[in-house]
Formats: structure tokens, sequence, C-alpha cells
């Protein structure tokens, strides 16, 4: 394996090829004294004896997805390249600690799988949901992330600390907008007035997400997740219907399956492609959605959430989760006694603000810059072998 080199303790990240990206782990890597930025995945033919399962996990959820068989076996022949020359990368740079931008799918997933068979510690970056704010983790992104899944550790931390239990938090939401729209039969306009409408929002996903790939549990994908709303929404009271907005950064429509199961529902799905997201939250009843960010920020609004697949707010009393069709089945019966713990909630959120997503500062030259304090101290944890 060659010679094994003594680096001091610094960060190597996989460049992003974005100015946001790359501000943002260039911010890490300075909080540490420097680093080392990679503009390629390095490459290796000499496979280890895990190269063979690392590569099958990572071309499984590949948000590209190759076509054809040739295209399938080029897109193997790189991934393992990448893991072996990532591996052998950093177990030459033992001293190093591995930074990439999600780090969940494909090539960078094998990149971190490739440090940790190594035994260097990682960060995970991604965007977070809030204004203001970035995922920097060890263990990895969304529902991957550290964050404790037990709604005794968040009331145990605000207890005897009123604040933490108070509406502090909402600041978060303060300026949340709907993003903006790369469709033109996608927009985030000023709808209909929907206050006396009786509905629970779905705010669908992009399909090839890893959020999809990756954590939509036993619904799949987007696609079924319409065919089993149109079937459960015979189950909600009458009156009531289901409204539905595709995501507008999806590159491609759904235009078919959801004209198929709006008409399997019997009118009791509408897509509403226009009015402005957060709107169509305030005026619903709740919110079912996979696992979307919406869904979270659906708490800003006070509205119960209904979720199909893993996140890493689905916990009791935060939302009601449905493990299967039935259950979700169930909930559209009970819509209108749909509810959540408001003292959960704010614990939970108030930990998000406080501990879990770092402050950033965004430049003039639009360069994204996180708090030095917090970047040090994920730094630590990730070193401290937690990301093992």
């Amino acid at each position: 394996m060659g010679t094994v080199a003594k680096d001091r303790q610094m960060i190597t990240y996989l460049k992003g090829f974005s100015k946001k990206k790359d501000s943002f782990m260039s911010s890490v890597a300075q909080a540490d004294g420097g680093g080392r930025a990679l503009w390629t995945i390095p490459l290796s033919l000499r496979d280890f004896p895990e190269t063979e399962a690392r590569v099958a996990a990572a071309l499984k959820v590949a948000k590209r997805q190759p076509k054809g068989a040739a295209g399938r076996r080029l897109k193997r022949l790189l991934i393992r390249l990448q893991y072996n020359g990532s591996r052998r990368y950093f177990a030459r740079h033992s001293g190093t600690l591995a930074l990439c931008w999600n780090g969940m799918t494909g090539s960078r997933r094998v990149f971190m799988e490739g440090a940790r068979d190594a035994g260097v510690s990682k960060l995970h970056a991604e965007l977070a949901p809030f204004p203001g704010r970035m995922q920097l983790d060890h263990t990895g992104v969304n529902a991957r992330g550290s964050l404790p899944r037990d709604p005794r550790f968040y009331l145990s931390w605000a207890e005897g600390r009123p604040e933490r239990l108070g509406e502090g938090w909402r600041a978060l939401g303060a300026n949340l907008t709907a993003r903006a729209s790369r469709r033109s039969d996608v927009g985030q306009v000023s709808g209909e007035d929907l206050a006396g409408e009786k509905f629970l929002f779905v705010p669908l996903q992009v399909p090839n997400d890893s959020q999809i790939t990756m954590f939509s549990g036993w619904v799949g994908s987007v696609e079924n997740m319409l065919a089993v709303l149109a079937e459960v929404s015979k189950s909600l009271p009458d009156g009531w219907h289901i409204r539905i907005k595709e995501h507008p950064s999806a590159k491609t429509s759904l235009a078919e399956p959801l004209a198929q199961a709006v008409a399997t529902s019997k009118g009791r799905l509408i897509v509403d492609n226009l009015t402005d997201t957060f709107e169509q939250v305030r005026a619903s009843r709740g919110v079912i959605t996979i696992n979307s960010s919406v869904g979270l920020q659906a708490f800003f609004y006070d509205k119960p959430v209904i979720t199909l697949g893993e996140a890493f707010f689905v916990l009791p009393g935060l939302v009601c989760s449905a493990a299967g069709i039935g259950d979700l089945a169930q909930l559209m019966e009970e819509a209108e006694s749909l509810s959540f713990d408001a003292s959960l909630r704010a614990a939970f959120m108030s930990y998000l603000d406080e501990v879990h997503f770092p402050r950033v500062s965004v430049d003039p030259d639009s360069a994204v810059r996180i708090d030095e304090n917090a970047a040090k101290m994920r730094i630590q944890a990730a070193r401290a072998g937690l990301g093992h």
C-alpha cells in the first residue's frame, strides 16, 4: 500500500463544484487551520474484501441510474475504482478527516465509505431545512444524522429551562419562503382562498432524491405514493380531500401518474401546482409526506404531520408515522382528530435551533461560512470516533 503519510490533523474535502458547497466546506477546513481540496475522487484497480458489497450498495442508491446493461457495467466499474482509490488514499493519509457534500449516494458514498474503512474520521455537509443554517454531522445527513430518536431525550434536555419549551424556536422559520420553481408548470403564486377547505396537503418530492432512494420505506417511490394516496383518500371523512403539489425542482413531470391517481380517487385528490407551497400548508388541516422538509416546516404552522418514510423528525408525538397502507387508511379516517405534542415539538425544535444545525453567514459574493466554534465542535466530535 506504500508509505503512510503522517499528516497533521487536517481536513480533506471533495469539491462540490458550486459556490455554496465549496465555500461552506472550505470554511469548515479553515476553522481547523486549513485543509486539502480534492477535485476528483482517487481511483484504484485493486479490490478490497469489502469492495463488491460497497459498490453494490452505492450503485443501488445512485441518483443517476445507468441505462442499459453496458451503462450499468461502466457505472459499476467507475464506483469500484473510486471506492478502491478513496480507501487507499485515506490509508496513506491517516491523519486527515474526510469531508464531503451529502456523501450518501453513488460516488460520494464510496468516497466516504473508503475513508471510514481506512479508519479515518468523517463529516457530512448538507443544506438544512431552515434559512441561515446548514448540516454538518459525523454520522450522515437527514435520516442518517446523529440526532437521538427518543422523545425523552429532548424533553430531558429542556427540563428546567422554560425558554426551551417556549416560542423562541419559531424564529428559525422567520425567513422561510417556498422554493423558487424551475418549471413553468409549477409555481409559487398567491392562490385561491383555501381557508374553508378541509384537506390534507401533500408536497411531492424529487423522485430520484436520496431522501426517496434511501429513506422512502414501505411506500418505495413517489409514484407508488400517489397510487397509495388514491386508495386511502376513500377513507377520508365526507367533504375532505387530499391536495397535491409537485416539487418545483423536479426535472420531469409526474403528470401521468398524477392523472391516474386523480381518476382512481374519484374526486378525493386535487392537484394544485401553482399555489404557493406554504399557503397550502397554512390552509391545510395537516401534511402528508414521505420525509420532505416541508413536513418539518409545517411545525411552524402548528399542523399535524403524517410521515410514510424515514426522517430525523419521525418521533412519536412530533408526527404520526404510518407503517403501511392500513395505518395510513386509519389515519385518514381520523383526519378530524389528528394531533401532536406541542411541548415535545418545542423542545425538539429548540434543540435543532440551539445545538444541531450550525449558523452560517453569507458573504456579499455569495460565499457561505460556518460559525468557527460550531465547526470546531463538530470536528472534535468526529475525531473523537463518534462517526465510526
